[in-house]
C-alpha cells in the first residue's frame, strides 16, 4: 500500500513539473495589452465619444427595458460592485476554498480580484471617458473599463482554474456575457467599456495563473488523491466479509 502511494505520489509530482506557464502568461499579457490599445484608441478617436458599434448597441438595449430586465440588472448590478465584490465574494470564497484545504486556491482568487480591481481603477482614472448620458444607476468616474464585467472575468477564469471542468468554464464565461449586457441596458457604460473590462478581468487572471501554476496545480492533486482515498476507504468499510467455506 504505501509503495503504491509513493508511486502515485511521484507521478503527480512529474504532472505538477509538467505545468505549462507560458500560455496563460502570454495570453494575459496580451489581453490586458489590448484593452490598454483599445483605451488608447478610444481617447484618441474624438477624445472618447462612442463607437458606431457603441451607440447602435445602446439604441438596440434601450428597447429591451422593462420590468425583468430591470429587476435583473439592478441585481447584477449590486452582484458585481460595491461590497459584494470588493468584501463578501472574495472573503467568502476563501473561506470556502480554506475550508476545503486549498490555500493556495483561496490566495490566488483574492489576489486575482484585487488586482483586477486595481488595474480598473487606474485606466479608469488614466483614460477618464465619460459615461453614456440615460444611465439608470450611479456610478463612479471613468467609463472604460467597465469593473463590473473585469470582476465578472475574473471570477470566471479564476474558478475555471481552480476547477476545470468545461461546464465551470461555460457558466463562467455566460456570467461574464450576462454581465456585460446589464452594464449596457442600465447605461452605466458603452459596449467597448465592457470589452474593455473582459479583457482586463481574464488578463489579470490569467497572469497571475501563470505564475501560481505549480502550487495549484500540486495542491488540485493532492486533493484529488484525498478524496480517492476517502471514497476507497468508504467502499471498503462497505463490503461484505466473504464467508468462509463449511468444513
Amino acid at each position: 500500500m504505501h509503495a503504491t502511494q509513493t508511486v502515485q505520489a511521484k507521478k503527480a509530482d512529474a504532472s505538477v513539473r509538467t505545468v505549462r506557464r507560458r500560455a496563460p502568461l502570454v495570453g494575459g499579457l496580451v489581453a490586458v495589452v489590448t484593452a490598454m490599445l483599445l483605451g488608447f484608441l478610444i481617447m484618441v478617436r474624438n477624445d472618447g465619444l462612442p463607437f458606431e458599434v457603441d451607440e447602435e448597441w445602446a439604441e438596440d438595449v434601450l428597447t429591451w427595458r422593462g420590468p425583468l430586465g430591470d429587476v435583473f440588472s439592478y441585481f447584477m448590478n449590486a452582484l458585481g460592485g460595491g461590497i459584494m465584490a470588493v468584501f463578501v465574494i472574495p472573503v467568502g470564497a476563501a473561506i470556502v476554498l480554506l475550508v476545503m484545504r486549498r490555500p493556495w486556491a483561496a490566495l490566488y482568487f483574492v489576489l486575482a480580484s484585487a488586482l483586477s480591481a486595481g488595474v480598473v481603477q487606474l485606466l479608469k482614472s488614466f483614460f477618464g471617458r465619460a459615461r453614456p448620458e440615460d444611465m439608470l444607476v450611479v456610478s463612479d468616474y471613468g467609463s472604460f473599463p467597465s469593473g463590473h464585467v473585469a470582476n465578472a472575468a475574473t471570477i470566471a477564469v479564476a474558478v475555471g482554474v481552480i476547477v476545470p471542468r468545461v461546464w465551470v468554464w461555460v457558466l463562467g464565461a455566460a456570467y461574464t456575457v450576462l454581465m456585460a449586457v446589464s452594464r449596457t441596458y442600465l447605461g452605466a457604460h458603452w459596449f467597448s467599456d465592457t470589452v474593455g473590462g473582459a479583457l482586463v478581468g481574464a488578463g489579470v487572471a490569467l497572469v497571475l495563473w501563470a505564475f501560481l501554476a505549480v502550487p495549484l496545480e500540486r495542491e488540485r492533486l493532492a486533493r484529488i488523491a484525498r478524496l480517492s482515498a476517502r471514497n476507497a476507504a468508504l467502499a471498503q468499510a462497505h463490503i461484505t466479509p466473504p464467508r468462509s467455506p463449511r468444513r
